[in-house]
């Protein structure tokens, strides 16, 4: 039986911003946002500018929800009918059940040994970092259960974080408490959010204080050197919505720590944004062990 072509695909929390979208030919799935008793689809019909709108107007808080086993299998059978099978990564388990909902459907029986979920057991380009080595691999020709595996074995070697500027939007998705969120905005403290790679959960980090401008390079310096060896390939800078200039603050600061063949700047998608808050921003990048 003749090799299938491969579909690439992801939840639309992967972040991976439109130039590489188009390079590797990612599709997405949009993840729910509702926000006013509306249901939205993130970014279709809604932006993260729009969300933050209404908070700043209306104190109005989104919520989000997660994609259902029926809109992953009708999303997944024309690709499968068409002939291709289809490696898709999905938000981590321990973040929503989309994940569970993903695994359903791959076991739908027009579906089963065509559809390979990959729980990324990460976030926004912590996941994107995952798409592309898949992406690699698919113009290397490999078959789909190949790429799913190696992938999965490379998701440890992925690191997420970010620093809040504020923790209101994650008092409001009921992730920290309200003491909590209050001491940290008495304080001017400016909490490192980390991603647990072996199951997707997040735990709180370091925690700074001061100005954006003081934090984030401080912030930078100490997530590289955590790790002995990072790969210089891709490091994504990933971002709700900021002043450009802390941008480009971060850009230097991680070009003076050591240096990347690329270094992308991506903004969050309505999901990531609507749980972290304005004003945050990560460094996102691979190790080699």
């Amino acid at each position: 039986m003749a090799q299938r072509n491969v579909i690439l695909s992801a939840d639309s929390t992967c972040d991976l911003g439109d130039e590489l979208k188009a390079r590797y030919d990612v599709h997405y799935y949009p993840f729910h946002i509702i926000l006013e008793d509306r249901d939205y689809q993130d970014n279709v019909d809604i932006h993260v500018q729009e969300i933050y709108q209404a908070y700043y107007d209306r104190k109005v808080l989104p919520r989000t929800a997660a994609i259902n086993v029926g809109e992953y299998a009708d999303y997944f059978r024309p690709f499968v009918e068409a002939g291709y099978d289809v490696v898709h990564f999905c938000l981590g388990g321990a973040l929503s059940s989309a994940q569970k909902n993903c695994q359903l459907a791959a076991q739908e029986p027009d579906l089963a040994g065509h559809v390979f979920p990959i729980d990324s057991f990460s976030l926004s380009t912590g996941i994107a970092l995952q798409v592309i080595e898949a992406g690699d691999r698919i113009r290397q020709g490999l078959p789909a259960a190949q790429i799913a595996q190696e992938v999965s074995a490379l998701r440890q070697h992925c690191h997420a974080s970010f620093i809040l500027d504020t923790l209101t939007f994650m008092k409001a998705g009921g992730r920290c408490s309200a003491v909590v969120a209050f001491g940290a905005n008495l304080l001017n403290l400016k909490p490192c959010i980390e991603v647990d790679n072996t199951s997707g959960a997040m735990h709180v980090g370091k925690k700074y204080r001061g100005s954006l401008e003081k934090v984030l390079p401080q912030y930078v310096r100490d997530q590289l050197a955590l790790y002995p060896k990072v790969k210089g390939d891709h490091l994504f800078i990933t971002y709700s919505t900021i002043d450009p200039a802390l941008i480009q603050l971060v850009r230097k600061t991680v070009q003076k720590a050591m240096s990347f063949k690329e270094i992308h700047i991506t903004a969050a998608s309505c999901t990531i944004a609507s749980h972290c808050g304005p004003n945050t921003l990560g460094i996102l990048f691979e190790t080699e062990d």
